[in-house]
């Protein structure tokens, strides 16, 4: 059986993190395609986590989802989606052949989770087909756990904003406990970013403070890969997405993230670093995601 592992799977930024970090992993296991486990763990889930690049190289940080099966693999070096994004999405007109992109495929009910990334070699209009250039899995940590249903909603209104929060899109970010980050490793070229990654970071409720416009993240000890923070090293543009799971209501930033490497002054303990999100613009997506948190029966 083929490993296909990359022999030096990590670049500058990377490398760079985990020398300020004090260290890397002991080992990394990321791979040029995917294993049979990553190929068939995608088509058990309900949505996948996309990171796509704007026309001016900005990260974007979306959803798709579908019926379990919605995401195959036909072959080891490839990744089907069977979904786009609405009308609605920032994200919808930055998704064409050739775009680089990254996926993580999460179940918050098992907490298990891998990241692809790669480079959209088509899309119809049934989806996309990415051609995975790096496959590999993540810890499970801070994952909050939840148990998902699908529920019909009726899409409300999309808002569009700046630098301000809506009081709607202040109160999802206080109750947040899942979030995921995209990054890029750089720009080339007429702005176009490169090498897209996309994350997931969770705590308590609360675990995000916002300030202002400004959103403080706190780092906690993970699989010291660092390649969020790797990024942000050589790019700084970086993007989020959170999700209402009682409402359905979706929320999508962009900003500028800086990293505190000494965490000094952190309001968490358990947090090892912060770092800085200041947000430019956003989009609140009223009843967009349709999935819930299904609780026990009394």
């Amino acid at each position: 059986m083929n490993d296909y592992r990359i022999p030096q799977p990590f670049h500058a930024g990377e490398l760079r993190a985990q020398q300020l970090a004090g260290g890397g992993p002991p080992g990394a296991p990321i791979r040029s395609q995917m294993p049979d486990q990553h190929r068939q763990f995608f088509a058990l889930l309900p949505f996948v986590c996309v990171a796509l690049a704007d026309g001016e190289g900005w990260p974007l940080a979306t959803l798709l989802h579908g019926e379990p099966g919605f995401a195959s693999s036909p072959e080891p070096g490839q990744l089907r989606i069977a979904a786009l994004p609405d009308a609605a999405d920032p994200a919808h007109a930055c998704l064409h052949a050739g775009a680089d992109v990254g996926l993580l495929g999460i179940d918050l009910g098992t907490r298990r989770r891998n990241r692809e990334n790669g480079v959209v070699a088509q899309v119809d209009g049934g989806g996309l087909l990415v051609d995975v250039h790096q496959s590999f899995g993540n810890c499970p940590r801070y994952i909050h756990v939840r148990r998902l249903e699908r529920v019909q909603r009726q899409a409300g209104p999309s808002e569009a904003f700046g630098a301000q929060l809506p009081s709607d899109a202040a109160r999802l970010v206080a109750a947040c406990e899942t979030m995921f980050v995209a990054t890029s490793s750089g720009a080339t070229g007429e702005g176009a970013a490169r090498g897209l990654d996309i994350s997931h970071r969770g705590g308590e409720a609360g675990f995000l403070r916002l300030q202002g416009h400004v959103l403080h993240v706190p780092d906690y000890a993970g699989n010291r890969y660092f390649n969020t923070l790797g990024n942000l090293l050589l790019e700084p543009r970086a993007a989020l997405v959170m999700i209402d799971f009682d409402s359905g209501d979706i929320l999508q930033l962009q900003g500028m993230a800086e990293v505190d490497w000494h965490g000094d002054a952190s309001p968490d303990p358990a947090a090892e670093r912060w770092w800085k999100f200041s947000i430019e613009r956003g989009w609140l997506r009223r009843g967009a995601f349709p999935l819930r948190e299904a609780w026990p029966q009394a």
